[in-house]
């Protein structure tokens, strides 16, 4: 297994990881308060994180671009961001619609996907994609580091703050999607507008 395969198990070994911490957020001891818990969900996710740029990049650089990390690599993302939007919601700071619009959404992608992979046809990473995958990491980022800093008095700004993200998230991401199926439709193309997603 390849260095950026090896990244991708990473990463998918760390979910698990970071729900344990995630889960645990909503407990506290007088040693190891609740805070403590997001910051530690926080720093696991920022890792997890940093190993999905850099598997891809190592992959792209060094020509090891395999069928395992075509599978794997949109996986282990789905996985992690996922898991930290539900335990967003659990705390009341993503609201269900938020949640289920993503995932009726990642549930149409890879139903997609496995039609375009079947057909040979190429899911390329788009500008649009690009910035939604930034917007979503810095919402969830933002909530566990907020939240593990935050005051008695910081609670309800760390919680507005991450709301107003979540729905900035999904207004990208729907417009990401309007663009795409226009330009889909335009070019006359075989494949439903979502296979043209890379995220």
């Amino acid at each position: 297994m390849n260095l950026p395969n090896k990244l991708t198990m990473l990463r998918i070994l760390l979910v698990p990881v970071f729900m344990v911490l995630a889960g645990v957020t909503q407990y506290g001891t007088a040693s190891y308060t609740t805070n403590a818990w997001y910051l530690a969900a926080g720093i696991v996710f920022a890792v997890a994180s940093f190993t999905d740029y850099l598997d891809g990049y190592l992959a792209r650089k060094w020509n090891l671009v395999t069928d395992f990390g075509k599978f794997a690599d949109p996986l282990a993302d789905k996985l992690l961001t996922t898991v930290a939007f539900l335990y967003m919601m659990r705390d009341g700071v993503c609201s269900i619609w938020v949640v289920a619009i993503i995932l009726a959404r990642e549930f149409a992608v890879a139903g997609v996907r496995m039609v375009a992979a079947a057909g040979n046809k190429v899911i390329a990473a788009n500008w649009w994609g690009k910035v939604k995958t930034v917007l979503q990491m810095v919402t969830i980022l933002y909530y566990y580091f907020a939240a593990s800093l935050a005051g008695p008095t910081d609670v309800m700004a760390v919680g507005l703050i991450s709301q107003v993200l979540c729905w900035l998230y999904i207004g990208l991401m729907n417009q990401e999607y309007s663009i795409q199926s226009r330009n889909f439709w335009w070019s006359g193309g075989s494949v439903a507008p979502m296979a043209v997603f890379r995220n």
